[in-house]
């Protein structure tokens, strides 16, 4: 994962190494140009000027063929030709030419003028031809005074991003700080650090209505959940005692007493499901502290104990692999919750002289169950969703199951093979304890 700050400077960086690139050919095109100008003007004066000197000397006629000669032979890069026509206009050019002011060889470029000049009256063309020095090593050298300023600036940008970061930004980080370590049950406000910045100061009073707000809407849920566990848990108590009352009188019939069986098994499954609704609410409310040290290996022996008679009643053949002494941090009270539904689960859906087995190691808690149909795992941690046509089951037990690991920051996993339905809890290394 990347900083904020370091991935825009990145961004920027290859940018700029982009048009830096993009610059080199830039600066070719714009440097030789600058040159071929600079030449054809140079060349236009040199014209000029061999006319006013050869004007300026006033040469008889029949000398001035020799004296142009002359100046052909010593003037290699300048010719002087007679025309009787004029040209109709100037002619540029750039040759590449071995060049005669060296013995090896060296292919040069010149910039060439043809033009038109009087001399005592008579049409001369005149080429003049000058060595265009050449553009690439200026380039060179642009482009390596480039590159350092782009270094100095990319490292500039790298050591105020560093700075930036430990001093603009510290709100931010302090802000993140008191976020990360906020609990919705603890009902106290974060006080966020004063800070100049309109956008760090925007999110600060943003946070703070929203974590005022989010306050306040757990403590009326919350509020909601213990009224309902005492106003419903209440008159279902009162029903059922007073079904129990008729169950016991011998006035019934045999008829009136199968209905009010009836009822008292749909009450006791209602009086259960609203217990088992209330316990989810608070668990995702996060209303467990889960911060004790947990014997994992204790709790699994002791649930197996006290589910030792519906074993030998059901004829089920029970192999268990504890390892002694894995401690775990979290809530002891949701720990046996976990480990009496799996076992109960397990006990509901395995047949008669079925089999069961316990794993627990220091990574994980594993229970498994003789079956002949896979379930379907979609639906399986889902609320309400039954995978067997028993009646006794809320219809809960695994959703609170897959809210208690997601609690204890653990991990469920299912799978059916070999005929068993495997359910795997594994504990999460932050969470964990090494044995003692």
């Amino acid at each position: 994962m990347k900083n904020l700050l370091q991935k825009s400077l990145k961004q920027l960086s290859i940018f700029a190494f982009i048009v830096f690139v993009l610059s080199i050919p830039s600066y070719f095109l714009l440097v030789d140009w600058i040159w071929i100008k600079e030449l054809d003007e140079n060349n236009k004066l040199i014209a000029q000027r061999i006319e006013n000197e050869f004007n300026a000397q006033n040469i008889s006629r029949e000398n001035i063929q020799q004296n142009i000669k002359f100046w052909n032979e010593i003037q290699p890069v300048s010719k002087i030709k007679p025309n009787q026509a004029p040209l109709k206009s100037d002619s540029l050019y750039t040759i590449r030419r071995q060049n005669i002011y060296f013995d090896t060889e060296s292919i040069d470029r010149f910039r060439g003028l043809m033009t038109n000049i009087k001399i005592n009256g008579q049409n001369y063309v005149l080429v003049v031809e000058t060595n265009v020095e050449e553009t690439e090593e200026t380039v060179v050298y642009i482009a390596i005074a480039t590159l350092a300023f782009f270094l100095i600036l990319v490292i500039g940008f790298w050591i105020l991003n560093r700075r930036l970061s430990r001093t603009v930004w510290l709100p931010f980080q302090d802000t993140l700080q008191k976020l990360k370590s906020f609990k919705l049950n603890s009902n106290k406000t974060l006080e966020f650090q004063d800070t100049d910045i309109k956008e760090f100061a925007e999110l600060n009073e943003t946070l703070d209505k929203l974590l005022k707000h989010n306050i306040y809407t757990f403590n009326q849920q919350k509020e909601f959940t213990e009224n309902a566990s005492h106003e419903l848990q209440t008159p279902l108590a009162i029903l059922k005692n007073k079904l129990d009352i008729l169950l016991q009188s011998e006035d019934l019939t045999e008829k009136q007493y199968h209905i009010a069986e009836e009822m008292n098994q749909a009450l006791t499954r209602s009086s259960r499901i609203n217990k088992n609704l209330l316990l989810l609410a608070k668990i995702e409310n996060n209303q467990f502290d889960s911060s004790e040290k947990i014997n994992i290996s204790n709790i699994v022996n002791e649930s197996l104990e006290n589910l030792k008679e519906h074993f030998e009643e059901l004829q089920i053949t029970l192999t268990k692999d504890v390892t002694p002494r894995v401690h775990q941090l979290g809530n002891s009270s949701l720990v046996e919750i976990l480990i009496h539904n799996l076992l109960i689960n397990a006990l509901r859906h395995s047949e008669p002289n079925g089999r069961i087995g316990i794993i627990l190691t220091g990574e994980s808690f594993q229970i498994s169950n003789s079956g002949q149909k896979e379930l379907e795992a979609k639906f399986l941690f889902t609320r309400f969703a039954k995978n067997s046509k028993s009646i006794h089951g809320s219809g809960l037990g695994l959703a609170i199951v897959k809210e208690i690991c997601k609690n204890q920051g653990w991990e469920i996993k299912y799978q059916f093979s070999q005929q068993k339905h495997q359910f795997t809890v594994h504990f999460m290394p932050e969470t964990s304890i090494q044995k003692i």
